[in-house]
Order: C-alpha cells, then sequence, then structure tokens
C-alpha cells in the first residue's frame, strides 16, 4: 500500500496546487525524514519514487533549498557513492544535488564535501570512451530528445573547451622542448628515421627546410606560435598529422616543397591559420548556451575528434590551394574558401568523419562558386518586382537571340544516319535550312560528312510554308514499329516533319543535343515556341548574366519596390522661357 501511495504522490506532485497544498501539510519535511531513515523505505522502487515526488515538489520553488538538512544531503550522496546503487535511485540522487548545486551557494560547498569528481567518474567507468555514446546514444534506436541533445552539446562545448589553454599559450622561443617539436617535424618530412649525414651537418639547411615546411619566420620558426589564439595548438595539430598520418604530412610537404611556379601551399602558415579558424568555427572557450542542441555526431565517433576534424581540412586546404591555383598572394580568399566549405558541410551534421571527408569532396571550389551564383540569384533583391520587371523585359531579347542560333545551326546541317536493316551498310543522309529561311534541303550520302555539305548535292527540297506540324517520340511515323520501340535512345531522339500532301520525313539525331537544336530550329521556323530542355537552360544562363550586367553599377545599392513618387504639379509655370 505504501509503494502504490508514494507512486501516486510522485505523479501529483508535479501539479502546482496539489504541491502548496502538500508542502503546507508538512509534506516535504515527511518525505526528507523518511529518505534520512532508510530503514523505513526498502531500495528500490519505494525509494525511487520518494526521490521523485521530492525533487518534483521542491521543483515549483514554494520551499528554499536551503532549508535541507545536512543529513540528507549526506544520505543523498551515500546513494551516489554506492558503486552498485540501483540507477533509477542515482539518476534521481544524481537530479536532487544538481538542484542543490544550481539553486545555493552554501549547498554547493556541502555537496562538493561529500562527492568528489572521483566517484562520479565510476559510474561513467562502463564507457571505455566517448565511442560508447555513439553507438548507444547518437545512433541508438531511439530518436534523441531535446533534452539529450542539449545535453550532447553542452559536452560537446566542455570537451572543446579543455583545448582552450593550448590555444591562449604562447610558444617561448627559449623552451628547448618546445623547440625539439620543430626540430621533430623537419625531421619527419626530410630525414626519415635516420639522419646519416648527422646533425651538424644539416643545421645550415635547417633555415631552408623551414622555408620548405612553409613557415613564416624561415629562422626561427618558433616565433609563428607566438600569437594566440591558437598558440601552441597548431603545433600539436601539426605534431599529431605528422606523427598519425605520416603518409600524408609528408606528401603535402614534399609536393609544395618542390615546385617552382609560385603556386605552392604553405603547409606551417596554412596549418596555423586552419587551426585558428577552426576554434573560431567551433567556438573554443566559449561557454554553452542555454536550450542549444547544436551538436555534431561525428565528433562522439572518435577519442581525437579534434586532431583528426584538422587531418582532414588540412587535405582539404591543400586540394582547394590546387584548384585555385593560388599564389601567396591569395592566401585570404583561399582560407575563406576553406571556411565556406567546412561550415557549409558541418551544417549537413555528417555522422561520421569518413561522411565528412566524402561531403568536402562534393564541395569542391567551382561547386561553390556555382552555389554562391545560384544563392545570389536567389536573394530577395532578385524577387523584388524592379527585378522581375527587368527580367521580363529582357526575356524576348534572348530567346530572340536563342531563335537565331537555332536557325543559323539549322543553315549549318547535320548528318543523320538511316534506320534499316542492321546487316546493310550503314547509310547517312543530310538536311540544312536554305540562307533565306524558306526551304529544307536533303539528299542521301554514301559517307557522314567532314562539314557542310553544298546545297548542289542535296536534291530534295521541302519548302517551309508546305510544313503542318513537328512531331517527335512515339507519335513520329517511324517509331510505331515494335522494334524501334524497344530502342528508347531512339526514341528520345526521333522527330518527323509532317509535310504535304500527307507526306513525313522522319529523323533520330545524332545526340540529345542535335534533337534540341533541330526541334527548337523547326519551332521557330513555324512561329511556335521553342520548349527543349536546352532552350530553358540557355535562357536561365544568358538571363543570369545579362542580368548581373546590367546590375553592375548597382552593387551594394538597395533597389526601392517601387518607383519614386511623381513630385506635384507647379503653382505656375513662370520659369519657362517662351522661344516665341
Amino acid at each position: 500500500a505504501r509503494l502504490e501511495a508514494l507512486k501516486e504522490l510522485a505523479k501529483l506532485s508535479a501539479d502546482p496546487t496539489f504541491a502548496t497544498e502538500f508542502i503546507s501539510m508538512e509534506g516535504i519535511g515527511t518525505l526528507a525524514r523518511l529518505v534520512e531513515i532508510c530503514s523505513l523505505l526498502s531500495f528500490g522502487e519505494m525509494l525511487a519514487f520518494t526521490l521523485t515526488a521530492f525533487l518534483e515538489l521542491m521543483d515549483h520553488g514554494i520551499v528554499s533549498w536551503d532549508l535541507i538538512s545536512l543529513s540528507f544531503i549526506k544520505q543523498i550522496a551515500s546513494y551516489v557513492n554506492q558503486p552498485m546503487v540501483d540507477v533509477s535511485i542515482l539518476q534521481r540522487s544524481l537530479a536532487i544535488l544538481e538542484s542543490m548545486v544550481l539553486n545555493s551557494h552554501s549547498l554547493y560547498h556541502r555537496v562538493a564535501q561529500e562527492i568528489t569528481v572521483g566517484q562520479l567518474i565510476g559510474h561513467l567507468q562502463v564507457t571505455p570512451n566517448i565511442c560508447h555514446l555513439s553507438q548507444h546514444v547518437i545512433r541508438g534506436n531511439r530518436p534523441i530528445k531535446a533534452e539529450m541533445a542539449h545535453q550532447l552539446y553542452v559536452l560537446q562545448v566542455l570537451t572543446f573547451n579543455l583545448l582552450e589553454e593550448r590555444m591562449m599559450t604562447k610558444m617561448d622561443p627559449s623552451d628547448q622542448a618546445q623547440r625539439d617539436i620543430i626540430f621533430e617535424l623537419r625531421r619527419i618530412a626530410f630525414d626519415g628515421e635516420n639522419d646519416p649525414s648527422g646533425t651538424e651537418k644539416r643545421k645550415a639547411m635547417y633555415t631552408k627546410d623551414y622555408k620548405m615546411l612553409g613557415f613564416t619566420n624561415h629562422v626561427n620558426p618558433a616565433m609563428d606560435f607566438t600569437q594566440t589564439p591558437p598558440g601552441m595548438l597548431a603545433l600539436d595539430n601539426m605534431l599529431y598529422l605528422a606523427k598519425l598520418h605520416q603518409d600524408t604530412y609528408i606528401r603535402i610537404v614534399l609536393e609544395n616543397s618542390s615546385r617552382e611556379d609560385k603556386h605552392e601551399c604553405p603547409f606551417g602558415r596554412c596549418a596555423i591559420e586552419l587551426t585558428r579558424m577552426l576554434c573560431e568555427i567551433l567556438q573554443v572557450g566559449e561557454l554553452p548556451n542555454e536550450g542549444c542542441n547544436d551538436y555534431h555526431p561525428m565528433f562522439f565517433t572518435h577519442d581525437r575528434a579534434w586532431e583528426e576534424f584538422f587531418c582532414v581540412c588540412i587535405q582539404l586546404l591543400n586540394k582547394t590551394w590546387k584548384e585555385m591555383r593560388a599564389t601567396a598572394e591569395d592566401f585570404n580568399k583561399v582560407m575563406q574558401v576553406v571556411r565556406e566549405q567546412i561550415t557549409r558541410t558541418l551544417a549537413m551534421k555528417p555522422s561520421s568523419l569518413d561522411q565528412l571527408k566524402g561531403k568536402l569532396r562534393g564541395l569542391s571550389y567551382s561547386e561553390i562558386l556555382r552555389l554562391r551564383q545560384s544563392e545570389r540569384m536567389s536573394q530577395d533583391d532578385f524577387q523584388s518586382p524592379p527585378i522581375i520587371e527587368l527580367r521580363e523585359r529582357i526575356q524576348p531579347e534572348i530567346l530572340e537571340l536563342i531563335k537565331q542560333q537555332r536557325l543559323n545551326r539549322l543553315c549549318e546541317g547535320s548528318c543523320f544516319r538511316k534506320l534499316g536493316n542492321r546487316r546493310r551498310q550503314e547509310k547517312f543522309w543530310f538536311c540544312r535550312l536554305s540562307l533565306n529561311h524558306k526551304v529544307l534541303h536533303y539528299g542521301d550520302l554514301d559517307e557522314s560528312p567532314q562539314g557542310e555539305v553544298p546545297f548542289e548535292l542535296l536534291t530534295d527540297k521541302i519548302p517551309v510554308s508546305d510544313i503542318k506540324s513537328v512531331v517527335t517520340g512515339k507519335d513520329c511515323p517511324h517509331m510505331k514499329e515494335k522494334s524501334a520501340l524497344k530502342q528508347n535512345k531512339v526514341l528520345e531522339q526521333a522527330f518527323s516533319i509532317l509535310y504535304d500532301p500527307d507526306e513525313n520525313l522522319n529523323f533520330v539525331a545524332p545526340n540529345k543535343y542535335e534533337y534540341c537544336i533541330w526541334t527548337d530550329g523547326l519551332c521557330a521556323l513555324l512561329g511556335r515556341e521553342m520548349g527543349s530542355d536546352l532552350t530553358r537552360s540557355d535562357l536561365d544562363t544568358l538571363i543570369s548574366m545579362e542580368m548581373k550586367l546590367r546590375l553592375l553599377d548597382l552593387e551594394n545599392i538597395t533597389i526601392p519596390e517601387a518607383p519614386p513618387p511623381v513630385p506635384k504639379e507647379p503653382s505656375t509655370y513662370n520659369f519657362t522661357y517662351n522661344y516665341g
């Protein structure tokens, strides 16, 4: 009966009205005594419901946490300090202790005396590393709720904040241990495992080596790490890459140090700037925001996720540098593109580092340019009434330009294959439009021509005025045979001219481009709309280019939604000059 009563109490305690009435009847004191005299409660469900009810009642803020007795705190702490306590009791005990710490400064010190970090870590020993979170929480079967997402975000922020100390630590150029790390970077890149030439002999070449490594200060590269951020964190990242991904490190350094065309990517300078950029993107050193759930699953898939993330990004930087054919003067431009590649990819929330690599491969420099252009075109300015009106005025001019191009191509003519028996030798025929656009000339050929065919060799002709219509695909007379219908590619590129008296001229274009050119050109001759995919693509491209050219002078100028109002008519026209 007591168990059922406590279960009901735990449920009702969340109601503010019930809580007020229960607390007025000294209910919280009774629950606290039940917990302190634990012999009255058997472990398990009964104690768990008691703790739940206590926490729910205290959360209403009616009673101050400062009134909690020391014996109650000790009893709750004892549940946490037990190594094999029931999970439901542990969860509720931790929640009560958390509320004490958050709501009372004095209780914070009391709880700190009872609970140590070591005792809390003991409950996490079942998870050998952070990958447990990825396997059992992030990739589990249950959906992640808002509270869990927030806790993962907080864990991510606090984990990255462990890097803050190194990020804000300047390198001491006189510290030999720190300088040895730079020597190690040079040795791995240029000496391999052993240095057969001897250290003394190599000292004279150190400056040259540091230049090849891409440091700004060739004489004393330690000076490159005196700026914070990124401080020593950049050097840590470089050493991790050199030791854990040695082949990648050596390849990046050597392929750039051997170039003579001023397009070499300075590894040292890039690694330092990239580390600074990643710290900004991931907000290293910033406190977690309340209510934020923006965590990245891939950072929970590896115990050294930060370092591995850097290794992926430095390879991306090297690749983008080559795609942009950048020089030292383009350094900032390259870093801006790399920042955009990284932030766009992080926004996709890749679930693993391998997925991150795949998505970054898809975001090449050319793709970034395409996305920028597409986004500029879809901005509000391009949807405003003046811009839409300008687009509508430009469109007829562009369509006329496309029409002329299609007709010019018909005047040049094209070669087509004849559909027939496969056993026979392939035959060709040629068709072209007269220069005055009034007649189609066509005729058979023995072989595919190399260029234009003179009108004199094309013995047959059809006046454009006789053409009734142009049909495509399965509506074509020569596509109604079963054998032809089996060839989908042929069907997609087939079209026919229907002309008087009930005659037709059948075509199968050699490719999709020629199909679009001819169907568009014939529609233009007949005064009909050109509706091919090629026309739509050309129209979008040419209008986009023309709009940009016309709007060049208006860059960074806000275009009003409506034209300015016409001023009022003047009261008199005495200011006008009479020429009479």
